[in-house]
């Protein structure tokens, strides 16, 4: 069997509705390359029939398919960390199993591979979300900018292009909690971006609901930065001198027009306002401790329930390193 040039990982949790479509234009796609392939599909813990139809398309095309399924549903970057892990081909994309990335934009992500470059970010043009849904990830987007070193355009777009040296240094990498695509960035010496074409969703919803963005983003400032915490610190001390000052006028105040009650009102608006802030730190420290929790519990990231492979296949993928807590 000839080893893959590319590893083609698809993350898929529930997506029935869409899989039928998605292997008639990957398939297509892939065949049109000329160069040897596979396709990795991880199933994250689905509850409807995606993994019935999986093991159905390894069956008709057992020479370039295969699937992984999870032993529960351990989250999108989760899954695409498990492909990594059984990933071959020297130049590896992710993509999305909903369609709204076309399969058909493939070769111009591994045109940019070859070119030399070791990680490939992709812009969506003319997305196809709902107005609501855009503005809010461009919102995060600034802000994820302005904490962290992570220079990503459009960070939802998960169709990305990732040299073997990038892949390789992702899985030797001991954080239990990450975003992908910003890990890879971080380790890739040559990184470019490109802009794709966005498409509908061809049926199905979305799996990343606005409280998943404001906690994906949540990890990507505490997991890339300590800004918020620096920021925070500077935020402290400016509130402190402005309350010395506020106490110093009140006390002069007191001195020269004698005791008053008209301001009290204003004094409960001040107090509320501190205590809002010292909440907001407490929960900005949450979040960096709660990472440090999970570090320190050191527990596998997923676990591998089975695995539908060629015997060539897993023969080669026993050659590739392993993180030493996945369990299969």
């Amino acid at each position: 069997m000839i080893a893959p040039e590319v590893s083609i990982v698809i993350p898929v949790y529930n997506e029935q509705l869409v899989l039928q479509g998605l292997f008639e234009r990957l398939y297509a796609a892939l065949d049109a390359l000329g160069r040897p392939c596979e396709v990795l599909f991880v199933d994250d813990g689905s509850t409807d029939r995606s993994v019935a139809m999986l093991r159905a398309q390894y069956q008709q095309r057992p020479d370039i398919t295969r699937v992984i399924v999870l032993a529960g549903n351990f989250g999108q970057h989760n899954a695409i960390l498990a492909g990594f892990a059984h990933a071959r081909g020297a130049a590896v994309i992710t993509l999305d199993a909903d369609l709204q990335n076309p399969p058909e934009e493939i070769p111009n992500v591994l045109a940019e591979l070859d070119k030399g470059h070791d990680y490939v970010g992709t812009v969506r043009l003319a997305r196809q979300d709902s107005r609501f849904r855009t503005m809010a990830s461009q919102f995060l987007n600034r802000v994820r900018e302005k904490t962290t070193s992570i220079r990503i355009t459009d960070q939802g777009c998960m169709l990305r292009g990732y040299g073997r040296a990038v892949v390789d240094a992702v899985n030797a990498c001991p954080e239990v909690n990450t975003f992908v695509p910003a890990l890879g960035y971080l380790f890739a010496q040559s990184p470019t971006e490109i802009q794709v074409r966005h498409e509908e969703r061809a049926a199905g919803v979305s799996k990343y609901p606005l409280y998943r963005l404001i906690r994906l983003n949540f990890d990507l400032m505490t997991g890339f930065s300590i800004v918020p915490l620096q920021l925070y610190s500077v935020l402290g001390t400016v509130i402190s001198v402005l309350s010395l000052l506020f106490v110093a006028f009140l006390g002069i105040r007191r001195l020269v027009v004698g005791p008053e009650v008209e301001g009290v009102f204003t004094l409960f608006g001040i107090v509320f306002f501190l205590i809002g802030i010292v909440l907001l730190g407490v929960g900005l420290l949450g979040e960096y401790i709660g990472r440090i929790y999970a570090q320190v519990l050191n527990r596998p990231r997923y676990r591998v329930g089975a695995v539908l492979e060629s015997v060539d296949a897993t023969l080669a993928t026993r050659a590739v390193p392993r993180r030493k807590d996945e369990v299969a």
